[in-house]
């Protein structure tokens, strides 16, 4: 294999994990950090489980966002 389509083999996959991240929700949390440590960066970032927790809950309590029942 050459580098060139290593090369683009590597742009793919980083393509295809990219939208992966977006589509499952887990570059939400990474978002969220970047936003906190802009505006400030001495400020009490959330643990990853605090921040799934809260999105979680506010989503199921979101009834536009359809019903769970279990």
């Amino acid at each position: 294999m050459s580098v060139r389509s290593l090369m683009s083999v590597r742009a793919l996959l980083a393509r295809v994990r990219f939208y992966v991240r977006e589509f499952s929700g887990e570059a939400a949390y990474d978002r969220y950090v970047a936003h906190a440590r802009s505006h400030d960066p001495h400020a009490e970032v959330q643990t990853r489980r605090a921040f799934e927790r809260a999105r979680t809950d506010a989503r199921e309590a979101d009834p536009r966002e359809g019903f769970r029942c279990c």
